[in-house]
């Protein structure tokens, strides 16, 4: 039922989200008819399609240049929430488990449960638990004896609870951290302070830019003027600007048969476009070039130094890539890879094409052929991983900036099943920011140590010695 057909649908959702109608046709398309997986030709190796840095002291001084001249911008995408850290600690407390029925669940196996374990034998060392000791004392309870006693539910109520510290409905880019002799730090105020040594033009201004949820603005803005002082001790101004994902980007949902999925008031039922959304903002944030870390891949100040070099080394590749090739007809970028270490999640590939040509790409496991041996084999054997850590040129010869959407391989789109209020439904995800959204950039890979990826996925990734300074 395409959109001149759909008289009886309320469009006010639609219009109100300034969406054309020719746009909903477009993704109603892309479900009737969708796109292929990628064609893999070869995962990427040294010398073949990913490089060494031979001339390091080149790159820095590069960087450095750019540096001085205020070319540089910190592009942070932090609309994450804090649940997903903590949903292995909540699936197993709402199973109501005790300490004795947790362990026995992890010895057979249980992933969520041997989380729970662990997170229970570092409790100490996390660096929220003064927060968490306070939290159970106002409540009249004692975080000692609710160790002592394997209370886990109590525990985690107090960590993610409305009643506790609410972590929960927090953004993963507020949640402590790391422990600093001052006290905990968020992820939020580490990248502030990491941009301070990366970013910092000759007058001290620091560019960062952030992606956040609408609902989570104001308590980054909070967090903003709660550090700022300390942070521009150093003779710095920060330059911090945040957006939101635009309406706009939502894109449609379908049932099983293709047709729109419609509300209780028929109205057409919208849902998040995936992080290929983020490359509107990406354009607006006004850099000329732009470091995307994401907002869990932080270091705290101690462990800092090997991951700074990697990323003065990158944004210093860029630079003489764009002077050496004269790229500056399209975007260019310049992305890390590490070794394979096991971690989920795509890797840098030779792809080919629509149109025949072969080019490198980033390739996520949802875009593969798994019923292909040859294609499942090609990306089991990849020997390097992404960690987004991409430096990116967004300005032409002239210093005017890129349209970016004439650059995006519009059919590299995520069709996934999904549910709303008991109703099965596909949801459509646009192409991924550093996918097909950047699919026809000029792209280079670089490998960088393993020191500069250092995720936060689970709550407990923060007892790795990365993170505990």
């Amino acid at each position: 039922m395409g959109m001149a057909q759909s008289n009886v649908i309320d469009m006010a959702a639609v219009d109100q989200r300034g969406v054309t109608r020719e746009e909903v046709d477009r993704q109603l398309a892309l479900f009737r008819n969708p796109p292929g997986f990628a064609d893999l030709v070869r995962s990427c190796a040294i010398g073949d399609g990913i490089e060494r840095v031979q001339d390091e002291n080149a790159c820095l001084d590069a960087y450095e240049n750019a540096r001085r001249l205020g070319r540089l911008t910190k592009f942070v995408p932090a609309s994450g929430a804090a649940s997903r850290m903590l949903q292995a600690l909540l699936v197993v407390r709402d199973r109501g488990l005790s300490a004795a029925a947790i362990a026995e669940a992890a010895e057979q196996g249980d992933s969520a449960a041997s989380l729970a374990i662990e997170f229970l034998r570092g409790i100490r060392r996390l660096p929220f638990v003064s927060a968490l000791r306070s939290a159970l004392g106002a409540s009249g309870d004692d975080f000692d004896r609710a160790v002592a006693e394997g209370r886990f539910g109590d525990l985690v109520d107090a960590l993610a609870g409305e009643r506790g510290l609410g972590y929960a409905a927090l953004p993963k880019g507020l949640l402590p951290f790391h422990l600093h002799p001052e006290g905990a730090r968020t992820p939020f105020e580490e990248h502030l302070s990491e941009a301070t040594e990366l970013i910092g033009d000759a007058e001290g201004r620091v560019r960062v830019h952030f992606t956040v949820s609408p609902e989570h603005v104001d308590l980054f803005e909070t967090k903003l003027a709660e550090c700022r002082r300390r942070l521009e001790s150093g003779g710095y101004t920060l330059d911090v600007t945040f957006s939101t994902q635009a309406p706009h980007t939502d894109t449609v949902a379908v049932d099983l048969d293709d047709e729109l999925l419609l509300d209780a008031d028929g109205r057409v039922v919208f849902r998040p476009g995936g992080h290929g959304a983020l490359l509107e903002n990406l354009a607006g944030c006004g850099a000329d070039i732009a470091l995307v870390q994401n907002i869990d891949n932080i270091q705290p100040a101690g462990r800092r130094p090997p991951s700074l070099r990697w990323k003065k080394v990158l944004l210093g590749r860029l630079i003489l890539a764009q002077a050496a090739d004269n790229e500056t007809s399209r975007p260019s970028r310049v992305c890390g890879v590490v070794e394979n270490s096991g971690e989920p999640g795509g890797g840098p590939f030779w792809v080919r094409g629509a149109d025949g040509d072969v080019s490198l790409q980033i390739v996520e496991g949802a875009q593969v052929d798994h019923e292909s041996s040859a294609q499942k084999a090609i990306f089991a054997g990849a020997t390097h991983f992404n960690p987004v850590l991409l430096a990116c040129g967004l300005r032409d010869r002239d210093g005017e900036p890129f349209d970016l959407t004439h650059f995006v391989d519009q059919r590299a789109v995520f069709i996934s099943r999904k549910s709303l209020g008991g109703r099965d439904l596909k949801a459509l995800e646009r192409p991924g920011l550093w996918n097909g959204s950047m699919a026809h950039w000029n792209t280079r890979f670089v490998e960088i140590g393993a020191e500069a990826f250092t995720p936060v996925k689970t709550v407990v990734d923060l007892l790795r010695p990365e993170h505990l300074g």
